[in-house]
């Protein structure tokens, strides 16, 4: 019996992608079942598909009847995709994509369905039970720990789509990923290196960007005894980030510094003519990754896994001015004269950040299939330094770009060493009739969690050195604050006959938010009082299994997403600097997010691959969304978080899978989602009813295909596509970026084509050719540019 699952991206791109969609679907549909040596080959049926493999998921088996699962392998990741970091393997899955907007991009949010590219709590990502996700806030600067693992450790990724099991936390609404590393049965040695380029060209810069990465593993299995160790290095430099612009002036006159040269015009998002005077946040990051693992086998089915994991990053993001003056010095920033008009510039800013990051886990797992099963995960990721230097440089012809310049000003210095979090999942499962085969299969756990902030931002001294010991000025701000949640959770998968399953549970939540407390530097310190939630998550699911060829599920479920520390005690961005005293808060009385989910799907089972079709809706109270407000403190823009009443979102997705489609050797991908969601209700702000919600495209869509000439030799191309996104809320009548698919205060829609060629010689050697963006396409995220067409190439050893 050949068992089949497959899965794999996201689609849409008017009626051509449809099109090779819909073709694909008509002719796996209708085809015959194949017949090898006279023997018909079967497809064991089961509601979850796993792309294209015939091994199971890293997902338990009664989250697979309650959800949508999709996955990549180790060996699909290394036939398709130039991926050198963990975030790459998972940017053809349905409906999922990761904001790396460079690669090794520290933000890189994981965006699913309906959270966007901001909303980083609203998803979950595991790495063998350990949580990868920080939880500390929600939004771009609290992306995944992705770092931690190394693409070279993957064994295999699974994704979770929506709120619908009991064994996970609210923050499932978005969806979960699960990545499985490996573990050696053997002697095993890996190693790799990779080298790529891109060369980007926008306004005044017209450059190349190089980046390498280096892996090597070892590991073995003596008795009971295994582990694996491993090392990565990862050193790339990534295009700019932003870049200074100054609103076109209207008078003549005399600019202090004189007439400069370089200034580029360009129309913005908004239809303004605006004049762009530097490239900003040019990032060289240099990471290095240690892991180590040990495992001991108790019996067969009984294992302890320890984890050790460290991660170093060193970034620095400087900046090119493009103004020039007469003796042909470059002007950084100050008052000169533009074709005739006097304007004020502002120096772009520079910053650096030294972080070092600890992990630690432990599993104890049985795996007997029998009566009772139980598992311990626990784990404590702490940022044992994390600091952040910054400045905006100083005005004429310093060396603002060079970031060890001692003409640096307005330094600060951001220090979170000791944020952290910790988690430990007990879970049990009890099957009354003594096998996997029991009609009921009961999953039962508790789950406590803690998230800690300590975050506290100085001026460095002026005319110091910016880098290096550069000593720390009075306090400007600080933040703390920690959460907790309890929950415990019970979950029945019931058998009822051999063609319906009910799958009902629930999740019993406490939430604690306790020690918050902020300032601003000009006021006294604010001391927020504790806060308690309580909070239960019902879920359902019922799958029928229609004919050897159909199965059709419905599920619901609830999600609760608390608040996270930062939302509720961080400092707000109050614009222009210092805030006023006293105005210090952020939100600490923002209301938890809850979660209506609802999904139905249908898959068809065919002769080689599988054909799926969901429908899913949430409908979302006190969705917890940034905003600017400018009415509140006449004179000052405040960035902050609020409550908006109700959110209703709406969705379509199909996906194919097939193997040997259409001809022998090449498997074939495709997705297609189609998504709405708009604010139904804002008792706050009416003004928002009838919007969308941010950072939601419209349409996705993508297509993969890998053909294996011969057991040597794969070609891969994969295409991938977005429309334009609504980068934050607004109230007003129309359009408020009418040209969207420039660069600022937009998310762009992309089209990108991706090819790779893999060889496999000396048995153990392979080597790699692969192209991102062949087609250059120029995009962008609110407002920072995605990379241009970048070449990979790789080498590896595996023993």
């Amino acid at each position: 019996m050949v068992l089949i699952k497959g899965r794999d991206k996201k689609n849409y791109v008017g009626g051509f992608a449809l099109s090779v969609l819909a073709m694909a679907i008509s002719q796996a549909v209708w085809a015959e079942d194949e017949v090898v040596d006279g023997a018909e080959i079967q497809v064991q049926l089961a509601p979850l598909v796993i792309k294209g493999v015939a091994t199971k998921p890293n997902v338990p088996q009664n989250v697979t009847s309650t959800s949508t699962v999709e996955g990549v392998t180790a060996k699909q990741i290394s036939e398709s995709m130039n991926a050198v970091t963990s975030a790459a393997a998972l940017q053809y899955l349905p409906s999922v994509h990761v904001r790396e907007r460079y690669i090794g991009d520290v933000n890189g949010i994981l965006v699913m369905r309906a959270n966007s590219s901001i909303a980083s709590a609203q998803t979950v990502v595991y790495a063998d039970g350990m949580l990868l996700s920080n939880l500390l806030g929600n939004s771009f600067n609290y992306a995944p720990r992705w770092g931690m693992v190394s693409p070279s450790e993957i064994d295999r990724v699974d994704v979770i789509y929506g709120p619908f099991s009991a064994l996970y936390p609210g923050n499932s609404a978005g969806g979960i990923v699960n990545i499985t590393t490996k573990m050696p049965n053997k002697f095993e040695f890996h190693g790799g290196v990779d080298v790529f380029q891109q060369h980007y060209k926008l306004f005044g810069t017209n450059s190349n960007y190089y980046g390498n990465h280096e892996t090597a593993a070892i590991g073995n299995r003596v008795g009971d005894v295994s582990f694996l160790a491993g090392i990565d290095h990862f050193d790339n430099t990534g295009e700019p980030m932003t870049f200074g612009n100054q609103p076109a002036a209207t008078t003549g006159g005399a600019g202090g510094l004189g007439v400069v040269n370089g200034a580029i015009s360009y129309v913005n998002p908004a239809n303004v003519r605006t004049l762009v005077t530097s490239a900003i946040g040019i990032d060289h990051s240099v990471q290095d990754n240690a892991k180590f693992k040990v495992a001991y086998d108790f019996s067969p089915a009984v294992r302890a896994t320890y984890t050790l994991g460290i991660w170093d990053n060193t970034s620095y993001k400087t900046s090119n001015s493009y103004l020039t003056n007469a003796a042909g010095q470059t002007i950084y920033g100050g008052a000169v004269k533009i074709n005739g008009l006097n304007y004020n510039v502002t120096p772009p800013a520079t910053s650096a950040q030294i972080s070092q990051y600890y992990m630690n886990a432990l599993k104890l797992k049985s795996d007997t299939g029998g009566r009772w099963d139980w598992e311990v995960d626990a784990s404590v990721f702490n940022q044992g330094k994390d600091n952040v230097r910054t400045a905006t440089g100083a005005n004429g012809a310093a060396l603002a770009g060079n970031i060890n310049s001692a003409t640096a000003t307005n330094g600060t210095i951001v220090i979170a060493d000791g944020t952290g979090w910790k988690n430990l999942d007990l879970r049990g499962d009890f099957r009354p009739d003594g096998d996997l085969k029991s009609v009921h299969q009961l999953s039962y756990g508790f789950h406590t969690d803690q998230y800690v902030l300590r975050s506290a931002t100085y001026n460095l001294i002026a005319g110091s050195s910016f880098m290096g010991s550069s000593p720390t000025g009075a306090s400007t701000a600080n933040s703390r604050g920690q959460t907790q949640t309890q929950a415990l959770y019970l979950q029945d998968a019931w058998q009822m006959s051999s063609a319906w399953k009910l799958v009902a549970g629930g999740r019993m939540e406490n939430w604690q938010a306790t020690e918050g407390a902020n300032n601003v530097g000009l006021g006294t310190q604010k001391i927020y009082s504790n806060r308690t939630v309580n909070a239960f998550s019902p879920k359902v699911s019922l799958n029928y299994q229609a004919s050897e060829d159909w199965d059709l599920r419905g599920s619901y479920g609830v999600g609760t997403r608390f608040p996270t520390v930062n939302e509720l005690f961080s400092n707000l961005t109050v614009t222009p600097a210092p805030a006023p005293a006293g105005y210090g808060a952020n939100n600490p009385n923002l209301k938890p997010e809850t979660v209506n989910s609802v999904e139905f799907t249908v898959e068809r089972h065919l002769a080689n691959g599988l054909w799926r079709n969901s429908l899913f809706s949430e409908d979302k109270r006190n969705a917890i969304i940034t905003t600017t407000d400018t009415a509140t403190l006449p004179g000052y823009t405040i960035t902050g978080n609020v409550n908006v009443d109700k959110v209703r979102t709406v969705g379509f997705e199909t996906a194919l899978e097939s193997k040997n489609a259409w001809i022998a050797g090449l498997d074939f991908s495709g997705s297609a989602t189609w998504v709405n969601s708009i604010i139904t209700a804002n008792a706050g702000n009416p003004l928002l009813v009838g919007t969308n919600q941010p950072r939601i495209p419209r349409f996705r869509t993508t297509l993969s295909g890998t053909y294996h000439l011969n057991e040597l030799l794969s070609l891969s191309a994969n295409y991938r596509y977005s429309s334009a996104q609504q980068v934050s809320l607004w109230t007003v009548t129309g359009n408020p970026n009418p040209n969207p698919d420039v660069y600022g205060t937009t998310v762009s829609r992309y089209s990108v084509v991706d090819i790779k060629a893999l060889y496999k010689f000396e048995k153990l050697w392979s080597a790699s050719f692969g192209i991102n963006n062949l087609t250059n396409c120029q995009y962008f995220v609110n407002p920072n540019p995605y990379p241009m067409r970048t070449y990979f190439v790789s080498l590896k050893y595996d023993m």
